[in-house]
């Protein structure tokens, strides 16, 4: 059975006027005619300028309001709701596909036992790469990071900026949980974890793939690529992470966070340190520095999250 670009729904969240250019470049990369989905839905999430400039501004595209609370798992959920094709794939509103994206994703839906494929994403920075900062920890700002597979794997989740499910995901597992993921600036995530968790948890059967080769450019700011955001972003990821093992088990949570802490970072800070010496460059070390740092905030959010989750359970 052939899954044709016309049986997709996109998803695309906003809640920001300060993201508009980001915004219309997102949304122009989608209108290719060679690989146009069937449906664009735009989710406008409590910000009543925004949502009048956007059904003003984009014709070709269903403009709704977020019916839900304020953040982002509800406007995703919104935007499922409304949505009309089989697969409904999600793009955040500052990442720009690749003209072959969608064409990558669909063929793995091929195999019905595949239940959502997701694609990589690669930072744009606004102001450059900092030196210190380390690919292994791309995450921080939202992209396939150093350790991911290099060639499609199953996997247990996939990043919330390039992922599709089949619709029928939603009416199995339910929608994303409303009292996880980010809320306008809010540095904390981790909804599409839960979600994905959970549906395999309902149907083991099935499967996740993360085809790499299905790329967006994600848009990275000048103010994400700071020390102070680094450092809050792995502090929330922690508490982010804590909470999600208390909803699905800590096993399924932290499944693949071991690997990442035995296996990548190990190799992260030995490569930072040699490149450092090799080089003579205080920035390359620093990397080492970033990686230590970054594995340190993360834990002492997991274990503030943890003792919190510990004590009102008490």
């Amino acid at each position: 059975m052939s899954v044709a670009a016309a049986g997709v729904t996109v998803v695309i969240c906003c809640y920001s006027e300060d993201r508009w250019s980001n915004l219309v470049a997102a949304l122009a990369a989608l209108q290719d005619p060679q690989t146009a989905p069937g449906e664009i839905i735009l989710v406008v999430d409590h910000n009543p300028a925004l949502l009048a400039r956007a059904r003003n501004a984009f014709n070709a595209v269903h403009v709704l309001e977020n019916g839900g609370k304020r953040g982002l798992s509800a406007a995703r959920n919104t935007g499922v709701a409304a949505a009309t094709r089989d697969i409904v794939a999600f793009v955040d509103d500052d990442a720009v596909v690749e003209p072959a994206w969608l064409p990558r994703l669909l063929r793995h839906y091929e195999d019905r036992s595949v239940i959502g494929v997701g694609g990589s994403a690669t930072p744009e920075w606004a102001g450059g790469r900092p030196s210190w900062f380390p690919e292994e920890f791309d995450w921080v700002v939202g992209c396939s990071y150093r350790g991911m597979p290099r060639s499609a794997a199953r996997v247990r989740n996939l990043l919330g900026c390039n992922m599709s499910f089949r619709r029928q995901a939603f009416e199995i597992a339910g929608g994303f949980d409303t009292g996880i993921g980010r809320v306008g600036d809010r540095p904390v995530g981790c909804e599409e974890t839960e979600f994905c968790i959970r549906l395999r948890q309902v149907q083991p059967e099935t499967h996740l793939i993360y085809e790499p080769t299905a790329v967006v450019r994600h848009h990275v700011p000048a103010a994400r690529a700071t020390w102070s955001y680094f450092l809050a972003r792995c502090y929330s990821e922690g508490l982010s992470k804590a909470l999600i093992s208390r909803m699905v088990g800590r096993d399924s949570a932290l499944e693949s966070e071991r690997r990442y802490v035995r296996k990548v970072l190990p190799s992260a800070l030995a490569r930072s340190v040699f490149d450092g010496i090799r080089h003579r460059k205080a920035a390359l070390a620093a990397r080492g520095l970033a990686v230590v740092t970054g594995l340190t905030m993360t834990t002492a959010g997991y274990a503030k999250g943890t003792a919190a989750t510990w004590i009102r359970g008490r």
